[in-house]
């Protein structure tokens, strides 16, 4: 299953940037960011709510929550500079750059997490800066 939601989760990242930048026009990055942040924010605890798991927050240790609280930063650091990117940039340049993260999240994996890679994620992941190189020529 997790390969369908990998697809899905692509695909509504390519329309994203292209939604974004379309809302982008006469406002700022910043402005944008906050909107689409209270957006996932209903979004998200809608789907705690409905799903029946507002009775897994007391299973919630520090760690958990630092780690949480942290990834919320680097995504709303993500986010913010996205959107400032989109503001000046074309879609068509700032989405390869910005899946550069794919191989920076590999190379982290490894490096923090202990992940062991093969020869196949090392190539891909030299092919997607490759291709975010010629694509942003």
């Amino acid at each position: 299953m997790w390969k369908y939601y990998a697809v899905l989760s692509a695909f509504f990242a390519g329309l994203t940037a292209i939604l974004a930048k379309m809302g982008l026009k006469g406002i700022s990055g910043n402005l944008a960011t906050a909107v689409r942040t209270v957006v996932i924010l209903f979004i998200s605890w809608g789907i705690v709510l409905a799903a029946g798991q507002m009775r897994e927050v007391k299973n919630l240790s520090r760690h958990n929550l630092l780690f949480l609280i942290l990834s919320g930063v680097a995504t709303g650091l993500s986010w913010i500079f996205y959107f400032k990117a989109l503001e000046t940039g074309p879609v068509s340049k700032v989405a390869p750059i910005d899946k550069l993260s794919v191989p920076i999240a590999i190379g982290l994996s490894v490096l923090l997490l202990k992940e062991s890679v093969d020869w196949k994620t090392i190539a891909g992941a030299l092919l997607i800066v490759a291709g975010t190189v010629i694509l942003i020529r």
